[in-house]
This record gives C-alpha cells, structure tokens and sequence, in this order.
C-alpha cells in the first residue's frame, strides 16, 4: 500500500502577514471614512448657515456614498466607480452648470448682492459728514479676508472714550473684556484680525464703502484711522419702492435699462450705478448675435481662433512628424542624442518659455531682429502679431509631436515598408500609403485633443501679446485673442466686470469646442478599416 499524502503544513508566516496586511486595510479604511463623517459634520452647519442647500445635498449624498459602499465588503464594482463619478460631477459636471446658471443673469460690477443689499449700499454711500458730527478713532478688523473682509469697525468716541463695533448690519456697544484701548485706540480684540494702515489701504474701497447704521444716520470711515457719523442723505420709501432725497424730495423709481433694473431718475436713466443681481432670460445670448460691436469682434475673434488652432496644431504635426521619419533611420548616429536636443523645449516650463519669447519679439532690442538686422514691430502688427503666436506655439508644440509620432513610427513592422519597396514602390509612395495611414490610427485622437487644447490656449495669448494689438474701434477684441482671452477680457476687463455675459460666451465656447471635436471624431471613422 502506498502512503495517503499528507497536506503541507501552512505557513505560519505568511498567515500572520496577510492578518497584518488585513489589519492594517481595515485601519486606514476607517480612518478615512473617520475622515469624511468629520468633514461632513463639519461643513454641513456652514452650508445651512448660508442656506447653500445645493451644496448641503451633495454634500450629504456624496458623504453617505462613500460610506455605504466602503464601509462593507459589498458593491465591489461601486467602489470602482464611485470616486471617478464623484470627482466628475464635482469637476466637470458642477462647474458646466454653475456656468449655465450665471450666463442667465446680469451678475457683474454692481450687481452681485441682492436687492437690499443694493438699496443698503445706495442709502450708505449718501452719508454727510456735518459740523457737528461724532467723530471716532477707528479700528478696521475682520475674521476672513485682509484685502476682502468682511470687514467691522472697533470705534472709540473722541468725546466720551466708549468703545463700540459696527458692520453693515448695525453698531452695538463692545464688551470691555473682550476689547484692548490703548491711546484711545483699540489695540486688540478677543477673536479679531486688526488691520495695519498699511492694509486699510490695500482693502481700499472694500473698507471706504462700508457704512455702519445709526438711529440718525450712518458712520463711515474717514482716512485709516478716523471714522464719523453722519447724516443719510438718501432713504428708501418701501411703500413706493424708490429712493428718495431728503434734500430735494427727488424721488428714483425702478426702471430698466438694458437687461438690468435700477432706481432711475426722470429721464430714465440710472441715477445710481448700483444695481442688483437679477435673472435676464436669453439676454446675454441675444446680445451676442444683435450687438454689432459684440456680434462682430465674436466672429472675427471666432475666426482667428479657428485659425491659430488648425495652423498650431497642423505646423506642430508636420515639423514633429519630418523630425521623427528623419531620426527613425537606423544609418544615422547619434540618435538618442538628437532626440534629447528636441526635447528640450519640451522641458521648459510654458510659462517662462512665453515671457522669453515675448522679449525676443522686442521691436528695438529683440533678440529675433538683432540676428537677423531687421526692424519688425512684430507685437505691434496684427499679422506679424499672429505669426509671433503661430511660430511661438509650434516651438512649443513639435517636441510633443516628435515623440508621439517617434513612438508610433517604432510601433509599425518594417516588414511593411520593405514589401512596398520590394512591390516597386518609391519612398514616398510607401509613406504616403502605408506608413502615414498606420500612423495617423495612432495619433488621430492625440491631434483632436491638441486641438481641443489650442482652441483654448489661454497662456499662448495672454503671456506673449496680452491679445494685442487693438484696433481703434475695438477695445477688448484684439487682434491675437482667442475666445478664450476675449472671455476672460470681458469678465475682468478695465471697463467692468460682465460675469453673466462672460458666462454666456464661455457656453458657446464649450458647445464650439464639442461640436468641432464631434466633428473631427466622426471624419477619422475611415481610419477604422486601416490595419
């Protein structure tokens, strides 16, 4: 007979480490899930504070996602897919819609805050100091922000030394305890940030336009370090909805002007320029396509996009593609080293690389018509201009090229060129027909997404002409900006913020985008067949 076979001992070792391994799993798990309970219990008072219940709800979701499907060994494919859906609604999903809600309103210098707030801000500003107005030693302190605020005043009376603090929502007697005066002024406040002078003035406006209501009146800052308290000038009637001047008894109704109401004057136009947040409908749509001066910069900025797109990404392709067929031959030495020298450009940060670049455009001490003994004003044309950019952008761009079409060149048999050449085919014919077709399989939708890329290329614009130049009759549409340079000239332009309308241009531009790369997808379906 022969023997039963006896099963192997198991391994204590490897045992005590899978237990540990175990261990240390179930830790680091509940320590994150530890992590999003307390983050949770954290942020949801805050959101119900400010009444942010869009915000309490996905919080509330996306925290008891996590940890329904992580605390359990269950919903194995959940936990796959449950961080990559949380980060595209939060990163793609949410921004898109947010972008979409504030292109349907007026959102902008002078109208971000609400109605009252408006009325508030209208009624503040109208404060006269008089002859004999209480005048205080002012203190500027916040909780938030240094340069934003929000911002309160500690005051001190000149005439009787209280001490009182005040916001735009009123003034009350500070707490003795809680307050330092030191030369009649407060020195230091329990919980608060005081400001500097220094930093008074950095805060600027955000300090000078905050008025703290009084019984009689308002107090508002006078200088960095003194305050008084006057009287309004201006009141809201709530009865007529307007405002009204207790010096005249002129009184401004609400009116519209543009997409926007205001409190306008006898002539309808806008006696203040506050005005108040409001929905406007399809308005920023509509002015895009009826304004001419808006309708006609769009196009032309819309055109020349295109352009610095295709030409960006075609140049960079046809430079990057000649290099890499030229060192992909084996009888040239020196290879490695020749593709490391092309990779350089590639290896300098694009933002340094822009501001060099934009020197060496320098009309008068540029290094460009220092070699070659010319005087281009190459910033200041809009045709050398938009070579500038096109030649800056291939620079940039034809290292990636080479190596993309470097690896796809290594990744096609040679057997193939060699049957072609074998069949009678020249050089040329073999790479027009077989080579290239193989290798455009391979780079098709890197090429669409440099396109999507240079379609909105901000850096390439803004760092190396700033848009410009400008022709006379167009002020925020220069001559090199892109959709996306003009968007953002329109939102933070010197003229006035216009978010809402910005935000209506940015969907476009989204929607261009994705129709143009549809496009460019549905056109490379012939390549399918290629093998």
């Amino acid at each position: 007979m022969h023997p039963r076979p006896t099963a192997p001992a198991p391994r204590r070792g490897a045992d005590a480490g899978r237990r540990s391994v175990t261990a240390s799993a179930a830790l680091l798990r509940v320590l994150l899930l530890g992590a999003v309970a307390a983050v949770t219990v954290w942020l949801a008072p805050v959101l119900v504070v400010q009444e942010s219940w869009v915000g309490l709800t996905a919080l509330v979701v996306g925290a008891g996602s996590l940890i329904a499907v992580y605390s359990t060994s269950r919903f194995v494919p959940a936990k796959y897919l449950l961080p990559g859906t949380l980060f595209l609604i939060a990163l793609v999903v949410y921004p898109i819609v947010s972008t979409l809600q504030l292109s349907f309103t007026n959102f902008g210098d002078g109208k971000r805050g609400t109605k009252q707030e408006a009325i508030s801000s209208i009624v503040g500003s109208s404060v006269e100091q008089l002859p004999d107005s209480p005048t205080y030693a002012l203190t500027v302190a916040t909780r938030g922000s240094l340069t934003e605020g929000p911002f309160s005043f500690f005051l001190v009376d000149t005439r009787t030394g209280e001490v009182s603090v005040g916001d735009a929502g009123g003034l009350e007697e500070a707490d003795p305890g809680d307050v330092t005066v030191t030369d009649g002024r407060v020195s230091a406040a329990d919980g608060w940030t005081l400001l500097t002078p220094r930093q008074v003035n950095d805060a600027g406006a955000a300090v000078q336009e905050l008025t703290v209501p009084t019984g009689d009146g308002a107090i508002r800052a006078q200088g960095v370090a003194r305050a008084f308290e006057g009287r309004t000038v201006l009141r809201h009637d709530e009865a007529t909805d307007s405002i009204v001047d207790t010096r005249t008894g002129e009184s401004f109704g609400i009116g519209v002007v543009g997409d926007s109401e205001f409190f306008v004057g006898p002539d309808g136009r806008p006696a203040f320029s506050q005005s108040w947040l409001q929905g406007v409908g399809l308005s920023n749509y509509e002015r895009i396509v009826t304004d001419d001066t808006v309708s006609g910069a769009f196009l032309r900025v819309f055109a020349w996009t295109l352009a610095f797109a295709v030409l960006a990404v075609g140049l960079s392709f046809a430079v990057g593609l000649a290099l890499a067929v030229v060192l992909d031959d084996r009888r040239i030495r020196g290879q490695r080293l020749y593709r490391s020298l092309l990779l350089l450009p590639y290896a300098i940060p694009s933002v340094i690389a822009l501001l060099v670049w934009s020197n060496f455009y320098n009309r008068d001490f540029g290094l460009i018509n220092e070699l070659l003994g010319l005087r281009l004003d190459w910033l200041g044309d809009p045709w050398l201009a938009k070579a500038a950019v096109l030649l800056t952008s291939v620079w940039m761009g034809f290292p990636y090229m080479f190596v993309v079409c470097t690896g796809a060149l290594q990744s096609i048999p040679g057997e193939l060129r060699e049957a072609a050449v074998m069949d009678g085919a020249r050089a040329w014919t073999a790479f027009r027909r077989i080579v290239l077709p193989l290798l455009l399989v391979a780079v098709t939708p890197l090429l669409i997404a440099s396109f999507a890329f240079n379609f909105n290329n901000f850096n390439a614009i803004e760092l190396l002409t700033e848009g410009g130049p400008f022709p006379p009759d167009s002020p925020t549409a220069g001559s090199t900006d892109i959709l996306i340079s003009y968007t953002y000239r329109l939102a933070f332009g010197g003229s006035g913020a216009q978010f809402g309308f910005a935000a209506a241009v940015s969907a476009l531009l989204f929607l261009v985008t994705a129709v143009l790369a549809a496009v460019q997808f549905r056109a490379t379906r012939s390549l399918e067949d290629v093998n």
